[in-house]
C-alpha cells in the first residue's frame, strides 16, 4: 500500500522551474487554495520555482486575493494560458503590463485540450473561435506584444474554417476533491462540481508529470465506494489535507448540502427582485425561454433570468444549465456561480462543452459589454480591463438561439417605472452600442452566415441581428426613440416599425409567464409564401396538452388555408415539440384531415432523432410521414415534387 498523504509544503516541492502547472476550479468551486498558497509561499521564501507556465480553463479567483491571484508574483510566472481572467485581476495586471506572456482561449477549448493531451493527441480541432479575437486572422488569442508565438492555427477542412489549438505536456496538475484514501483514490461528494479533474489527472500522468490533490479528509484504506471515486489513485502522486479556510465549497458559501446535491431545497422562499433595470432586462429575456428546452444563462445580468423564472414558477418547464457541468435546477449567482440547487444531473465540464459545441443548447442568454452595428459583441477586453472570454465563445457560437442581455448604457444608469412606463432618471456615462467593439468575442457576421437568430435585450429596447446589421424591433413604453435610443448610440440601427415591449414587463405583479410560454400562439406560428405557395408552420417548442389544443391547431391552420383559397405546399418545424403518447393518434388523425382537405404536399423536419421516430411511427398509420433532419432537406423534398405525403 502506497501512502501518498503529504504536507502542502512537501507537495509543492515537486514543482520545478519552467514547469507547466494546470489548476482546477470554477470561481471558488474546486479551486485548490491550499496548494496555491503553499506554492506562492515557497516562491516568497526562496525565489523558486520560477518561470512557470500556468494553464486554467475557468476563472479561479474571488476578484481579490484568493485563487490564482496568489500566484501574481514577479518571476513565478512566465506564461499564462487561461479561459476567464476577470476574477484574477492581479495576474491580469501582469499580462497588461507585459510582464508575462499571456493567452486567452475559450474555456471549453482548454477543457477539451486536457482530454486531448491525455489521449496523446497533438491538440484540439474546433470551430469554436472562428472569426473572433481567438482566430489567428485577428489576434490569435494573444493578449500583449510580449506574446508572439502562435498556438492557434486556422485550417480549412471540407471548405470550412476550423481552428487547431496546440497541445502541450502538463508537468503538474493541482486538483481538489473531498475524501482520499492513503492510496490516493479521490471522491468529491461535498464538492459542488466535478469539473475536469479526471481529464487533467490523466493529462498530467500521461505527460509524465505529477498529480497533486487537495482534500478535506482521509478515509481508511479500501472503504471508498468505487462508483464514488472520481480520480483513481493510480493517477495521483500526492494528497494534501487542506486547512478548512482554504477548502470552502464556494467563495461565498463554506458548505451547502444543496450545492452538494445531498438534499433538494425549497426555491420559493426568496424575495422577488425589485423592479430595476436588471429585472426589466431579465423579464424580457424570460419571454424567450423555450418550453422543454435546454438553456444556458451567463454570469452577470443573465443570472436574473433564473430568478424571474423561479418567481414565475416556470423552472419545471425548462432545463437550466451551467457550463461547468450543471444540468437542471436553479443555478447560483455571484461568488456561488457555477453551483446549483436541485439539479437533475452533474457531469464533467468537458462533457458539458461537448454538448454545447454540438448545438445542444436551445437558447443561451449571455451578457453584453459592447455591441456594434455588425452585431459584434465584446465581453472580454475593454479599456484597461481584461475579463477574458470564459465559456462565452463556445456558448454564443453554438446555441440555436441567442440573447445578449445588458443595460443600454453603463456607469450610473438609473431608471424608474411609473404607471407602466419607463423613465430614464440618470443616463449611464458609458455607451454600450459603439461604432466598433474593442475586441470581437462574438462575430455578428459569423452568426448571420450560420443563420443563427440573435437578439440584444436592454431595459429600454430590443434589437435583432439581420444581414444588414442591427434592427430596432421593440421599444419600452415611455421611451422616445430619438432622444433615449438613437442619440445614445454611436451608429444608426435599422428602424422600420418597432413594436412596444410587452407591458407586463413593467408591472409590479408577476407576468403570468407560465401561461405565455405554454400557450400555442398559433397566429404567430403560421406564415405563407405566396410566390411559392408554401405555408410554413413553425411549431418549435410547442406543447400539445389536450384534445382541445389539437382542435385549435386544426382550426387555425384550416382558417389560414381557407383564406388563401387553394391547396398549399406545407413545411412544418417540429423542433422541441411535446406531444404526449396518448394524444399521438388524435394528432395524426388531425394531420390526415388537413392533408386530405388543404395540402398539396407536406414536409416536416426536426433535429431530434427521437421525435422523428415517434412522429414517424404515429403518422405512418394515417399518412406518409416525410420527416427530415433539417429545413433544407424538407424544402428540397417539396422542390423535388412531393406527392402529398
Amino acid at each position: 500500500m502506497k501512502h501518498k498523504i503529504v504536507s502542502a509544503q512537501e507537495a509543492v516541492a515537486i514543482v520545478g522551474d519552467g514547469d507547466t502547472v494546470a489548476t482546477s476550479g470554477f470561481v471558488g468551486i474546486g479551486t485548490p487554495d491550499e496548494l496555491l498558497a503553499a506554492l506562492a509561499q515557497r516562491h516568497a521564501d526562496d525565489g523558486h520555482p520560477r518561470d512557470l507556465s500556468l494553464v486554467f480553463a475557468a476563472g479561479q479567483g474571488d476578484g481579490k486575493e484568493r485563487g490564482l491571484n496568489r500566484l501574481a508574483r514577479d518571476g513565478l510566472l512566465k506564461r499564462v494560458i487561461g479561459g476567464h481572467w476577470g476574477l484574477i485581476p492581479h495576474v491580469a495586471e501582469l499580462a497588461l503590463a507585459e510582464r508575462i506572456e499571456a493567452y486567452n482561449l475559450p474555456q471549453g477549448v482548454i477543457s477539451h485540450l486536457y482530454r486531448d493531451i491525455a489521449a496523446g493527441k497533438p491538440g484540439t480541432l474546433s470551430k469554436v473561435g472562428v472569426n473572433t479575437f481567438v482566430d489567428p486572422e485577428r489576434e490569435g488569442g494573444r493578449l500583449n506584444a510580449l506574446t508572439t508565438r502562435d498556438i492557434v492555427h486556422r485550417q480549412e477542412i471540407g471548405g470550412e474554417p476550423w481552428l487547431f489549438y496546440e497541445g502541450f505536456p502538463i508537468t503538474v496538475a493541482f486538483l481538489r476533491g473531498t475524501t482520499a484514501d492513503p492510496a490516493g483514490n479521490i471522491t468529491m461528494e461535498r464538492e459542488a462540481l466535478t469539473l475536469d479533474n479526471l481529464a487533467m489527472a490523466m493529462a498530467a500522468r500521461n505527460s509524465n508529470g505529477f498529480v497533486v490533490v487537495q482534500v478535506e479528509r482521509i478515509a481508511k484504506p479500501g472503504t471508498l465506494h468505487p462508483r464514488q471515486v472520481q480520480i483513481p489513485g493510480v493517477l495521483v502522486d500526492c494528497v494534501v489535507v487542506a486547512d478548512p479556510e482554504n477548502h470552502h465549497q464556494t467563495y461565498a458559501t463554506p458548505y451547502s448540502p444543496g450545492f452538494a446535491h445531498e438534499i433538494a431545497e425549497p426555491l420559493d422562499d426568496g424575495e422577488p427582485m425589485p423592479l430595476t433595470a436588471r429585472k426589466l432586462v431579465a423579464r424580457r429575456c424570460a419571454f424567450e425561454l423555450p418550453p422543454n428546452g435546454v438553456v444556458n444563462l451567463g454570469i452577470g445580468m443573465p443570472e436574473g433570468v433564473a430568478r424571474v423564472a423561479n418567481e414565475e414558477r416556470v423552472l419545471d418547464y425548462i432545463t437550466l444549465t451551467a457550463e461547468p457541468g450543471v444540468v437542471g435546477g436553479l443555478p447560483a449567482s455571484g461568488l456561488d456561480f457555477g453551483a446549483a440547487r436541485n439539479t437533475d444531473a452533474l457531469i464533467d465540464q468537458n462533457q458539458q462543452f461537448d454538448f454545447y459545441d454540438g448545438g445542444g443548447l436551445d437558447l443561451a442568454c449571455l451578457g453584453m459589454a459592447q455591441a456594434d452595428a455588425h452585431g459584434n459583441v465584446n465581453v472580454s477586453r475593454f479599456g484597461a480591463k481584461l475579463a477574458g472570454a470564459g465559456g462565452f465563445i463556445n456558448i454564443s457560437q453554438n446555441a440555436r438561439r441567442l440573447i445578449f442581455a445588458g443595460t443600454f448604457t453603463a456607469g450610473g444608469l438609473e431608471v424608474a417605472v411609473e404607471d407602466g412606463k419607463l423613465r430614464i432618471v440618470n443616463e449611464g456615462k458609458a455607451r454600450k452600442f459603439n461604432a466598433a467593439v474593442e475586441q470581437v468575442t462574438f462575430s455578428g457576421d459569423h452568426a448571420v452566415n450560420q443563420g443563427q437568430p440573435v437578439r440584444y435585450v436592454t431595459e429600454r429596447c430590443v434589437f435583432a441581428l439581420t444581414p444588414d446589421g442591427l434592427e430596432l424591433v421593440e421599444v419600452a413604453p415611455g421611451i422616445d426613440i430619438e432622444r433615449d435610443i438613437l442619440a445614445k448610440m454611436d451608429f444608426t440601427p435599422i428602424v422600420r416599425a418597432p413594436k412596444t415591449m410587452d407591458p407586463r414587463i413593467f408591472a409590479d405583479e408577476t407576468m403570468g409567464l407560465k401561461d405565455i410560454l405554454l400557450s400555442l400562439n398559433l397566429n404567430e406560428r403560421i406564415s405563407y409564401d405566396e410566390g411559392r405557395n408554401i405555408l410554413f408552420l413553425n411549431f418549435e417548442g410547442m406543447q400539445v396538452r389536450s384534445e382541445q389544443d389539437i382542435a385549435e391547431i386544426r382550426d387555425a391552420v384550416a382558417a389560414r388555408c381557407e383564406a388563401i383559397g387553394k391547396r398549399v405546399w406545407v413545411i412544418v418545424n417540429y423542433d422541441n415539440v411535446q406531444i404526449p403518447p396518448d394524444l399521438l393518434d388524435s394528432y395524426a388523425e388531425m394531420v390526415r384531415h388537413m392533408e386530405e382537405n388543404y395540402y398539396l404536399g407536406v414536409s416536416r423536419y426536426t433535429t431530434s432523432a427521437f421525435l422523428r421516430l415517434k412522429l414517424g411511427t404515429a403518422l405512418t398509420r394515417h399518412v406518409a410521414p416525410h420527416i427530415f433532419e433539417t429545413p433544407e432537406e424538407a424544402r428540397k423534398h417539396l422542390e423535388n415534387g412531393a406527392d402529398g405525403g
